[in-house]
């Protein structure tokens, strides 16, 4: 099936009578800036994701990308400055910090409203991990401008306003939200809802070093240790190659062992919608959609699953997508590249079979040679 066109970039003839009535002060804002987060040393892939669609945004609008890396001196966040020239960055804002060696919403906040204040950028983008949600906040309210959260879609319009698009209504709608008279426009977007840039190795560019003035002193916070997660069997749905999903068309809890198998003979993670979770089937973090996991496999197999619009705007960014349902009337077969209308319960048993079968070892070493 082919998939729907996308929704046209938001118009500024579509907020009505709204118009950007921008003060002096606020017209010297310029540029697109990318918070670059790392935890323990390692840049989180959505801030490399998000600098691919800083430059689109700022190509319309004829300004730079810059990255804004915050950590402890030392060569971790030397090389996350460095990185983030591989990703299309112009120029780096660097604040290095003893105070700024573990994430503490206080001296991070400052670092970032100072820095904001001092060189104006017109958008600054984070991740909505739970770090950037956090920063994401704090710096809104304390530079009193807007945020929209967990977008879909950013696009530029005709006044060069930013249109942040995002579901609400659990989901239901689809609406674009604007920040007209303001500055910096900002928006939180999630791991894997924008395309990873090619990293293009790039010799270390223009570095602006900013001094963070405070002490350890004057934090509330301290951070006494880390206790790393090892949870074994925490999903990693949002940079699986290959995801299988279920939804409530399996009927019951039991019948999500034909996912797990499917999922466990091809290598894959395992998921499923919103209902599943709300139902007490599946765990929360095995939730795939907007209001859970967005994720962009190579293989996206689906089962029982209707496609609600939180679950499809969540998923379109697979490259192969193969929806198994009993209603060809499904929302789920308008984004589908392969649909089977048939009893999800009688094909991913018969799915796992054809697959244990092709990757035995006998026919491995067979499709080796």
């Amino acid at each position: 099936m082919t998939q729907p066109p996308k929704p046209a970039a938001p118009a500024a003839a579509g907020r009505g009578n709204m118009k950007a009535e921008l003060s002096d002060h606020f017209k010297q804002y310029k540029h697109v800036w990318v918070f670059i987060e790392q935890e323990r040393g390692v840049v989180h892939p959505v801030s490399f994701e998000l600098l691919g669609e800083a430059r689109k945004l700022a190509d319309k609008l004829g300004v730079e990308v810059a990255g804004v890396v915050c950590g402890a001196p030392g060569e971790a966040t030397k090389m996350a400055a460095a990185e983030a020239f591989c990703y299309g960055a112009d120029v780096v804002y660097l604040c290095e910090d003893p105070v700024l060696e573990h994430y503490r919403n206080e001296p991070y906040t400052k670092a970032m409203t100072d820095i904001v204040n001092t060189y104006k950028p017109e958008i600054l983008l984070l991740g909505a991990t739970t770090l950037g949600r956090d920063l994401a906040g704090s710096v809104a309210t304390t530079l009193a401008t807007g945020l929209t959260a967990d977008c879909t879609e950013l696009a530029v319009d005709a006044d060069k306003s930013l249109g942040a698009t995002r579901p609400t209504f659990g989901g239901s709608l689809l609406c674009t939200i604007y920040t007209l008279n303001y500055r910096p426009q900002m928006a939180t977007i999630r791991p894997r809802v924008m395309a990873m840039p090619p990293r293009v190795d790039k010799p270390i560019g223009r570095i602006i070093e900013h001094r963070l003035d405070m002490a350890e002193d004057n934090i509330i916070t301290k951070v006494l240790a880390f206790l790393p997660d090892r949870d074994s069997n925490k999903s990693n749905l949002a940079y699986a190659d290959v995801v299988v999903a279920g939804g409530m068309g399996l009927g019951s809890p039991e019948n999500f062992q034909l996912v797990k198998r499917l999922a466990s003979t091809i290598g894959a993670e395992y998921g499923c919608s919103r209902p599943v979770v709300q139902k007490g089937w599946l765990t929360a973090d095995r939730q795939i959609g907007q209001t859970g996991k967005t994720i962009r496999p190579k293989l996206y197999i689906c089962a029982g699953i209707s496609g609600a619009i939180q679950h499809r705007v969540g998923v379109e960014g697979a490259d192969m997508i193969v929806a198994i349902n009993t209603d060809k009337n499904a929302p789920i077969f308008e984004i589908a590249h392969v649909g089977i209308v048939a009893d999800a319960l009688k094909v991913l048993p018969a799915l796992t079979e054809a697959f244990r079968r092709r990757l035995s070892p006998h026919n491995r070493d067979k499709l080796a040679s």
